[in-house]
């Protein structure tokens, strides 16, 4: 019987990747229809991450990591089979961010107590960084300028609720 080391299936890719098509059909529908009721998403991802557009300023204040909030004040969200764009208030200035779905460590609906994790980004980011001739996808458009007034939440930590269900990907590995 082989093991998880030797596995020519990679069933742990195959899962990663559906779990991934969830966060992308979310965000779909909120890019689509906004968020329903009181669904609102806290997006984890790699800011070093091959592919990911951010601002310099926020780049310098989150080298690694950085958390975003979609929920009230968003514009521009466009979701691609690869990566999703979205602009932001930091600060009250406006930012678009470009970030490719597999730079994603978590991802959060704090309303129904979702979640889910992919741990092993952070590893694969070395790898990916060793080879940036490989292309993320293609740019997606600039989405349209978000109303001058507005101001949205810019980074926040996800609430470490005990009770959130959340999904990791080890709960499937062998030990």
């Amino acid at each position: 019987m082989a093991d998880a080391a030797n596995d020519k299936m990679q069933y742990d890719r195959m899962m990663e990747g559906a779990l991934r098509s969830v966060v992308r059909e979310a965000l779909g529908v909120a890019a689509a229809a906004g968020l329903p009721g009181e669904h609102h998403f806290y997006v984890t991802f790699r800011t070093d991450y091959p592919g990911v557009e951010i601002p310099a300023r926020l780049r310098s204040r989150h080298p690694e990591e950085m958390t975003i909030v979609l929920q009230h004040q968003f514009w521009g969200l466009e979701v691609d089979a690869n990566q999703f764009q979205v602009t932001l208030s930091f600060d009250r200035v406006h930012e678009t961010l470009k970030i490719p779905l597999a730079a994603i460590t978590a991802f959060v609906d704090p309303s129904v107590q979702f979640g889910l994790q992919f741990p092993h980004v952070a590893a694969s980011v070395a790898t990916l960084k060793a080879a940036p001739e490989k292309s993320l996808g293609k740019k997606a458009e600039t989405p349209a300028a978000p109303p001058a007034d507005a101001a949205a939440p810019a980074a926040a930590e996800a609430p470490a609720d005990a009770s959130a269900r959340v999904v990791t990907l080890d709960a499937f590995r062998k030990k």
